[in-house]
């Protein structure tokens, strides 16, 4: 496969078009929503591109098509969720045969049960389980049971994660690093307008893979104020950086011994680096744990997992509640999906595994051939993409890599046909194939070529 990655130079099918021509409906469309749509979109994370934010029509399979026709080879994947593929057969059927049946009862169905129990069976945390709609509600649901547990105000997060972007964990997740502070004692930040100013009085933020800080937290003065630690297990939101040997293991026995509660936020890693999440993958169990995006194939469903004696609290004092939650559509998206990873084995994961491996590896190969340097870190279902010398270890060794050649390199991506998020992850599926990977290798190291 490396072979055949050196040879590829250029390929006319993918040369960039022009560019006024390419993207004109999308520029038109965005222009009509910004009269109606606040900014022209309905989530901050959808502003910018270039040439704005583009407009689509359909997907099916690992592809994407836009309002101006152009096809993509799509490694966002609706921001990761879509990990079996955009349109996939099993859950389409299974929303299909339950739209004729009610959306919202405001009570329970089996089929909610059926899941709880996959959850139950497949992810080493989740004793009891309880679901919503979305990634950041169920983080405010963690740190609410976390507090009250433990009777204790503060969270420990660390730099460059994200949880969500609602007020009390909305701290240092991309700080500008001018006033991030020292490193070994970030100085949390506030990303947000508008965001209350002693939402930093309750957020302790430490560096990502510093074991000394991290001991010094949990165990120094002020460590018996910290209700929990919550971090990605696998830093998918800042260059899919894992944990250092031993980091999360030390994560796991020093908020034990502090007698505070350890929280992965799986959001992006449960259900993409393998079936039981990142906690089976890494074999580190935490006492609470947040799921959505792939769990439903893009339908609007979250969880929180975790230890028995912490869930049952929402059956007591501690409010959680949604009218969304559990709708019947969305719970058949997600059992279809589990259903659909977890057989003959989870041998799909293998898959994923393998083509996102061609991939990274095709990228890398490219990179030696032209004396580019591009990096390239992650696992196969999930890696990132920038320029620097790596590996990256940190947020702050991230953020001073070339950001604005990966950028420029992103677009050049897009104009030849292959879709990856604005901060360079990549997302794998289950419907990427052996030509998508020879197109977006093709893709790239004109790419390549031409931000050099």
């Amino acid at each position: 496969m490396t072979q055949q990655a050196d040879r590829i130079q250029t390929h006319p099918e993918v040369a960039a078009p022009d560019r006024t021509h390419r993207y004109a409906r999308s520029v038109e469309m965005y222009a009509r929503a910004q009269g109606s749509l606040a900014g022209g979109v309905s989530s901050n994370f959808r502003l910018g591109g270039d040439p704005g934010p583009l407009f689509f029509d359909r997907a099916q399979g690992a592809h994407l098509v836009d309002v101006d026709g152009n096809d993509y080879v799509d490694y966002v994947l609706g921001m990761g969720p879509s990990i079996l593929g955009h349109a996939p057969k099993s859950v389409v059927a299974a929303v299909g045969e339950q739209l004729g049946r009610g959306q919202l009862f405001a009570g329970q169905t089996e089929h909610e049960v059926e899941l709880a129990e996959r959850f139950r069976d497949a992810v080493p945390c989740a004793e009891l389980v309880r679901f919503g709609s979305s990634g950041t509600e169920m983080v405010q649901a963690a740190l609410r049971l976390a507090r009250a547990a433990t009777g204790r105000p503060l969270i420990a997060k660390f730099e460059g994660h994200y949880h969500g972007w609602l007020d009390p964990i909305l701290v240092s997740t991309q700080p500008p690093l001018s006033l991030a502070g020292p490193a070994d004692a970030p100085t949390p930040w506030l990303p947000s307008a508008g965001q209350v100013a002693s939402s930093v009085d309750e957020v302790l933020v430490l560096p990502w893979n510093d074991l000394a800080v991290l001991e010094r937290a949990l165990t120094g003065p002020g460590s018996e104020r910290i209700a929990a630690l919550i971090c990605e297990p696998i830093l998918c939101n800042t260059c899919v950086i894992p944990a250092e040997p031993g980091f999360l293991e030390a994560a796991r026995a020093l908020t034990t011994a502090n007698g505070s509660l350890l929280i992965f936020d799986e959001v992006i890693t449960g259900f993409r680096v393998g079936f039981g999440g990142a906690q089976a993958r890494l074999g580190i169990t935490p006492d609470l744990a947040t799921f959505a995006k792939a769990m439903g194939s893009g339908f609007p469903i979250a969880a929180l997992a975790g230890r028995r004696d912490l869930m049952l609290l929402t059956a007591g004092n501690v409010l959680h509640g949604g009218t969304y939650n559990a709708n019947v559509s969305s719970v058949a998206a997600a059992n279809a999906t589990l259903a659909e990873l977890a057989a003959d084995g989870g041998a799909v994961y293998g898959r994923i595994e393998r083509m996102g491996e061609r991939l990274m590896d095709g990228l890398r190969s490219h990179a030696d051939r032209l004396g580019v340097d591009l990096w390239v870190q992650g696992l196969g279902t999930a890696f990132n993409t920038t320029f620097g010398t790596g590996p990256f270890h940190d947020y702050r060794a991230y953020a001073a890599s070339d950001l604005a050649r990966q950028r420029r390199f992103l677009n050049a991506l897009q104009d030849r046909g292959v879709r990856v998020t604005g901060r360079g992850t990549w997302f794998l599926s289950a419907a990427h194939e052996d030509a998508d990977i020879e197109r977006t290798l093709v893709a790239a190291g004109d790419a390549l070529v031409a931000v050099s």
